[in-house]
């Protein structure tokens, strides 16, 4: 919960700074925020197309939470700096992300906001008639798409808790065999795993949102 805050607090503080510092004429750092934000909108929109506008927020705000939560764990002190309880260390700051129920919440979240961008964009209608229809056929296939999007659920959140968790375990691990030196390489290839999940989870979740928000009849097409 903690961490959750930090990370919020962090990504909150920043975006007020950048947008306090937005000129005509950009810096360096506000033309490589730009850059990021341009590159990761053009990349929603050659699949969501139109229906970029909806969609982008959710997507670059999944990514930045989960970027920034997942990169907290690397920080000097979180998750050794605690107290004990018997021999068991209780860390007074864990990585958000390494907790399925942070994980857990934020798939919840994910699922929620794409059936209600589904429901706005293309109508009540239009939305039920994937999951339910008078055709035994096309009911059938409307159960499967339920079963599919339970099962969604729960493969974004223990994809995202499991490759994090482990992470903080062999980092952990490493640095108690060896404190210096050693653990660098773990160090850096945990920054490309944080970076490489927080990419999975959004993408996963704007292409959901990009799917359920077409026409039925244009998917099937």
């Amino acid at each position: 919960f903690l961490a959750t805050l930090l990370v919020d607090f962090i990504i909150v503080s920043a975006a007020i700074a950048v947008s306090k510092k937005i000129n005509l004429i950009p810096n360096l750092f506000q033309n490589v925020v730009e850059s990021i934000v341009e590159t990761f909108y053009n990349l929603t929109e050659t699949i969501a197309s139109e229906r970029t506008a909806k969609i982008f927020p959710y997507f670059m705000s999944f990514f930045l939470f989960i970027l920034f939560a997942n990169w907290s764990g690397l920080i000097p002190g979180v998750g050794t700096i605690g107290f004990f309880e018997g021999k068991k260390l209780i860390p007074i700051l864990r990585s958000a992300t390494s907790d399925l129920n942070v994980t857990l919440a934020l798939a919840l979240v994910s699922a929620v906001a794409t059936h209600m961008i589904s429901v706005k964009t293309i109508g009540i209608k239009e939305y039920l008639g994937r999951y339910f229809s008078f055709n035994p056929i096309n009911l059938f296939i409307g159960i499967l798409e339920i079963i599919s999007e339970i099962t969604k659920i729960i493969s974004l959140s223990f994809r995202l808790f499991g490759n994090i968790f482990a992470g903080e375990v062999v980092l952990l691990t490493t640095s108690t065999i060896f404190a210096f030196v050693f653990p660098v390489p773990f160090l850096l290839l945990e920054v490309i795993v944080g970076l490489v999940q927080a990419l999975v989870f959004s993408m996963l979740t704007m292409t959901f949102m990009a799917i359920l928000t077409m026409p039925h009849h244009e998917v099937e097409e």
